[in-house]
């Protein structure tokens, strides 16, 4: 049973504005993107709810392309007072109905947080996805306060390790981020050197209990506001992620 409950840390959020939003940005709320909207789910039912805060809606195409597009995220777990922490890449699958099921990844065998979750499996998994700092200047107001725009997601999962799994694991892996160039790497080029670092890594798969996130990407703002920004704003991945939870406007 996955639950996807719209709620987590950050500021600027929906309903409870930072002070630079109430200082310089519109109290308006802007009309949700297409398919743009806070889900959760019990049980494979799907329960969408306009009362889910402006960042908190997405669904999961979005979360789908943000872990495409940023597969490097921070891994944590371990016992209480014994946490541990790596980024890691990660490679997302989904079921027949587009939800994030599990996330496969390797890690070195001498990383302590193989350690770590071998005795306490439950883990918190953070990606950070397009992100950055919006200037008065980008928005042309000098009576607009200053924001950082942003895409988080915070899964919550079950990691289990797979000797069986390591190299499956690298391959997706490398697939995934091989894709589309004209001479796709594969690990056959490696030769024997192959063989012998995989003695030192393990492939794991966590299973996804949990999802929630934050799309802070200038829903809240006038039209032309919005406009102003997308056509200063020198990020292009963080203006790239503004228009598609901006759509209509």
């Amino acid at each position: 049973m996955v639950h996807w409950t719209p709620n987590f840390f950050g500021f600027g959020a929906c309903g409870g504005s930072n002070a630079g939003e109430q200082a310089g940005h519109d109290a308006r709320l802007a009309e949700p993107s297409p398919g743009c909207r806070g889900i959760r789910v019990t049980d494979g039912d799907f329960q969408v709810g306009d009362d889910v805060a402006l960042f908190e809606r997405f669904n999961e195409s979005d979360v789908r392309s943000l872990i495409a597009e940023f597969p490097l995220a921070w891994v944590c777990g371990g016992r209480a007072g014994a946490l541990e922490a790596s980024l890691l890449p990660l490679v997302g699958v989904f079921d027949a109905e587009g939800r994030l099921v599990h996330l496969i990844g390797h890690l070195m065998r001498s990383n302590p947080l193989f350690s770590a979750l071998k005795a306490e499996t439950l883990a918190t998994i953070l990606f950070t996805g397009p992100q950055a700092y919006v200037s008065p200047e980008h928005a042309g107001r000098r009576d607009w306060a200053p924001t950082w725009n942003y895409a988080q997601l915070k899964i919550a999962a079950d990691i289990r390790f797979d000797d069986a799994l390591t190299e499956p694991s690298l391959q997706m892996l490398i697939t995934a981020m091989e894709a589309g160039r004209s001479e796709p790497w594969d690990v056959d080029e490696l030769g024997e050197r192959y063989r012998s670092m995989l003695n030192h890594i393990i492939g794991f798969r966590a299973t996804v209990t949990g999802v929630t996130g934050k799309f802070k990407l200038g829903q809240d703002e006038r039209a032309d506001t919005l406009h102003a920004i997308l056509g200063a704003l020198p990020d292009a991945a963080t203006a790239a992620w503004m228009q598609r939870f901006n759509q209509r406007r």
